[in-house]
């Protein structure tokens, strides 16, 4: 008996890929709190895993610690004074927004997380911050079953150009804003966001003629 002709295979055809390049800015609607993590958070997390012995608790300084939350775009220098905070260029993670926009899909029934994640992408690794320095921020936080305090940054006024890359062939350029709006109103960036039970970190897609913050 002949054995059964194998079918032929098919090629598979893919059109090119549409990149395209846009820049949206946007304008904080609520202040934007920052926590990097600090060089003294990392050597702790480190030496944990290394199972090397604590050192014990030391005494905090407000003004390191809150300086070391900031994610400054120069390096930080070693010892902050007030004008360096006054005159310092900051950022925040540009994988921050994209997440938001991502988490947003959730409110959008005609496309999933994953297709979004594949199909745009905010460049770099940090969107520079604009508007006024960052001031002092004091909270009592919960960490578990710890009750501890926080010296963070706080951006009152803030925004940011988004530079984003999408193919074009999956969104328009229209629904890419559409995402950034979407997440920028109901997830945000940062501590205490929309996304975590609380207020901070929103914003919006500036309207035309609409200008950003500026020191």
């Amino acid at each position: 008996m002949a054995a059964a002709a194998k079918p032929k295979s098919l090629a598979l055809e893919l059109p090119p890929m549409n990149i395209q390049t846009i820049e949206v800015a946007i304008i904080g609607d609520t202040p934007l709190i920052c926590h990097a993590w600090s060089a003294k958070s990392k050597k702790m997390m480190l030496d944990k895993h290394m199972k090397k012995a604590s050192a014990g608790r030391v005494a905090k300084d407000p003004w390191q610690d809150f300086c070391e939350t900031i994610y400054w775009l120069d390096g930080m220098p070693d010892k902050p004074t007030e004008e360096d905070v006054e005159t310092g260029r900051f950022g925040f993670p540009s994988i921050a927004f994209k997440g938001a926009a991502i988490t947003a899909v959730t409110t959008i029934g005609t496309m999933t997380k994953v297709l979004a994640r594949q199909c745009f992408h905010v460049e770099g690794d940090m969107v520079e911050l604009l508007g006024p320095a960052p001031s002092q921020r004091f909270d009592i936080v919960t960490v578990g079953m710890t009750t501890d305090t926080r010296f963070r940054a706080e951006f009152e006024t803030w925004g940011a150009i988004l530079k984003i890359k999408f193919n074009a062939n999956v969104l328009s350029a229209e629904q890419v804003i559409g995402l950034i709006e979407a997440g920028g109103f109901g997830v945000g960036v940062g501590d205490w966001r929309p996304e975590k039970s609380g207020i901070n970190g929103r914003f919006h897609v500036a309207k035309t003629g609409e200008e950003l913050p500026c020191r």
